[in-house]
């Protein structure tokens, strides 16, 4: 036996998630692939942009070399003659992120204005005709990228001087215009995006405008207001909408069959129950054996009447049609008023305009029939019907409260469960069978509605009240 702990746990679990639509689905789907494919198309950019502003670098730093090797001159005894002026006015400003910087023999070494006070002494003497570019790499100054170039010069007695020319840039440089580039990039294919997806929700609300149509036309099915899927569907979708119209005309036309066959049901057996009783009737001879056959056929006779009726009972149906009230209830009163007629009984009506019975006339008419011939039998003078709609949000067929009042004794509170009994009459002397509201319980089930049964408080006897949840 399981513990309360595990049936509290249980009890306790939460229903389990609903799927997400198929627009959802859609959506999410392309969202991924879209952030996914963008994503790619900005990295590949991004990097091939780094590759192309590297190679940029790489041919901006060995012009910045070759311009300053055109300005050396070499004077005699092999002395370096260095230009005073540079081919950038950045090579001029101190702290400026670009340098230049001269090594060569027996201790030579130069340096731009915009290198004086900074540490070079990672930079590696080239042999001649030898080019190096590094980067980035970390220095005293912060990341660099360099440029260095290994040249001999000549002098006027033939003398050779070697150097090795280098010129060096900052990182922040480099990088501060590939941080703009890639914020353009970003702001660019993230408003692509967004068009995009906005395009794709668009053409996902048109694609998906057939099913809702299927969705919609169903509604109206099951509201009563339409026969069947009558609209034009794309090829896809007629399959399905042609099936589920076969469905629904297979279970009319079975349902039509099955009332059929229990009308006929209750012809054969009525006509020989009614010859049987004409008979023992009429008959002077053994009264006491007719008595007890009476009595039988009675039983036999009230027996047939509740089956058929329960029988004949469809109950709650997705495709139920609409089938107005009032009408109905204006009928069944005027019936029962010719029938009580010696009694004067006063019927009020409180009915909601519109309101509608989603299932079998049939049913309706033994559900509000018995409940109204109840309260006439047993009425003095007044009996109140209440019929009223009751909307819920998300439920595409509203509720019904059907209640009957009238001002005759009433049912003692213990005494409801024994008078919802077949059979059984709140009092013997009054004529009937006893299984009007026996049918009326049926019914109310079949409808996974609720019957309740207390005292009115109008007219202080009693109130038959039904409600048919909504569906």
């Amino acid at each position: 036996m399981p513990s309360p702990a595990a049936t509290a746990t249980k009890t306790e679990r939460p229903p389990p998630r609903r799927p997400l639509s198929l627009a959802a689905r859609a959506a999410l789907a392309t969202g991924l692939a879209l952030a996914g494919f963008l994503g790619i198309i900005g990295v590949t950019l991004s990097q091939a942009k780094y590759q192309t502003a590297l190679s940029g670098l790489r041919d901006r730093l060995e012009n910045d070399v070759l311009a300053y090797l055109a300005l050396i001159d070499v004077g005699r005894n092999g002395r370096l003659l260095l230009p005073y002026s540079s081919p950038d006015p950045s090579f001029s400003r101190p702290g400026s992120g670009l340098y230049a910087v001269a090594e060569g023999e027996h201790g030579f070494h130069w340096e731009s204005s915009s290198a004086i006070g900074r540490d070079f002494s990672f930079l590696v003497k080239l042999p001649p005709g030898e080019t190096r570019f590094v980067g980035p790499i970390d220095t005293r100054m912060g990341r660099l990228y360099y440029y260095s170039y290994g040249v001999v010069f000549e002098s006027q007695d033939d003398k050779q001087v070697p150097i090795t020319f280098t010129v060096a840039q900052t990182e922040d440089q480099f990088q501060g215009e590939n941080a703009t580039y890639r914020r353009s990039l970003i702001i660019y294919l993230s408003t692509l995006g967004v068009m995009l997806i906005v395009l794709q929700m668009l053409l996902l609300r048109w694609s998906l405008t057939p099913l809702r149509k299927v969705a919609a036309d169903m509604s109206r099915v099951e509201r009563g207001k339409s026969d069947s899927l009558d609209s034009q569907y794309p090829l896809e979708l007629t399959g399905l909408t042609e099936r589920i119209n076969g469905f629904i005309e297979s279970e009319r036309e079975q349902r039509t069959r099955y009332r059929n066959t229990l009308a006929d049901l209750a012809h054969s057996l009525k006509t020989p129950l009614a010859v049987m009783r004409s008979r023992l009737e009429s008959s002077s001879e053994a009264p006491t054996l007719a008595h007890d056959v009476l009595d039988q056929v009675r039983r036999m006779d009230e027996l047939v009447a509740y089956q058929l009726a329960r029988a004949a009972t469809t109950g709650r149906q997705p495709f139920a049609t609409a089938i107005p009230i009032g009408g109905h209830a204006e009928d069944l009163v005027q019936s029962l008023e010719k029938v009580y007629a010696a009694k004067n009984v006063l019927c009020e009506f409180e009915i909601d305009e519109g309101v509608a019975f989603y299932g079998e006339q049939g049913d309706l008419l033994e559900l509000m029939g018995n409940l109204l011939e109840n309260a006439f039998k047993w009425s003095r003078h007044r009996v109140l019907l209440v019929i009223k709609a009751l909307p819920q949000a998300g439920k595409q067929r509203p509720g019904l409260l059907m209640s009957v009042e009238d001002d005759g004794p009433g049912i003692e509170p213990d005494q409801v469960d024994r008078v919802l009994q077949r059979g059984v009459r709140g009092d013997e002397r009054v004529q009937g069978h006893g299984i009007g509201l026996s049918i009326v319980q049926d019914i109310v089930r079949a409808y996974q509605g609720e019957l309740a049964v207390d005292r009115s408080a109008e007219f202080g006897g009693a109130r038959f009240s039904v409600t048919l949840p909504p569906g």
